[in-house]
């Protein structure tokens, strides 16, 4: 599974929002930087609990530059702060165990 893009927001007074153009209604955000990854991390975890616990398919995550010539998400790739790529914390748990 490729991982999740992360579209990373700051405003000035704000704490860090994050989107996630491949699992929508996941959002999240952190005070600090430093805390970005384990926030979206945990976000993700919370948005597939609820889309299995809804009986809804986990979407399949697109390729960055795929995303990043996709018009709906044009003008928050262009404001990005920064962009991430977290992988799927479920994917994770399935590689260790293999």
């Amino acid at each position: 599974m490729k991982p999740y893009i992360v579209i990373v927001h700051k405003d000035e007074n704000s704490a860090y929002g994050m989107s996630f153009p491949d699992a929508p209604g996941c959002f999240s955000a952190a005070d600090e930087i430093d805390d970005i990854f384990a926030m979206a991390s945990e976000a993700l975890e919370l948005w597939a609990e609820g889309m299995r616990e809804d009986g809804l398919p986990i979407p399949e995550t697109r390729d960055f530059q795929v995303l990043r010539n996709d018009p709906k998400w044009a003008e928050s790739f262009a404001d990005a702060e920064i962009v991430i790529a977290v992988e799927a914390p479920w994917a994770q748990r399935r590689e260790a165990a293999e």
